[in-house]
């Protein structure tokens, strides 16, 4: 997993929002999250289409919430080799990089979907969410998890 991607080097602030991308071929799930507070909430989805995704609708959330940092899911086996949409991810990462002048990170995200797939199950019981789950849903829980799981990580803590 490589250890990050760099615009410039920026030195991380107890009070920066950012936000977390679930990469996926046809959609990729968004959350925003506070550093300080260590906590995250799904934001949306955004299409990919054949590995160009909407940059418009990307361009519209790191306009609106100004991240201090970007955090990217790696997807690993379960032994910890990564998989072949690695590639792909790292080409994303560059592109945001040289979009947004704006530090990017990858974290492991194995399980991230699993686990999105169980907090909508155990919403959804507990009569937080709706029944149905629209497509993406999990993406952006994930995304959520993902960014979560790097604070836990990542991040010291006052």
């Amino acid at each position: 997993m490589p250890e990050k991607s760099t615009a410039d080097s920026v030195q991380l602030n107890k009070h920066l929002s950012c936000i977390s991308f679930d990469y996926g071929l046809r959609r990729i799930g968004v959350a925003v999250g506070n550093e300080s507070l260590q906590s995250a909430r799904p934001l949306s989805v955004v299409a990919n289409n054949n590995g160009t995704p909407d940059w418009a609708a990307i361009d519209k959330l790191i306009s609106e919430w100004q991240p201090a940092y970007l955090v990217l899911g790696w997807p690993l086996t379960l032994e910890g080799n990564e998989q072949a949409i690695c590639a792909q991810i790292k080409g994303f990462a560059k592109r945001l990089i040289s979009r947004f002048k704006v530090e990017v990170y990858f974290t492991d995200e194995r399980f991230s979907s699993i686990a999105a797939q169980e907090k909508i199950r155990q919403m959804r019981s507990s009569g937080q969410r709706r029944k149905r789950t629209q497509k993406g849903d999990i993406d952006s829980v994930a995304a959520a998890i993902i960014l979560e799981s790097w604070f836990a990580r990542e991040v010291d803590t006052p």
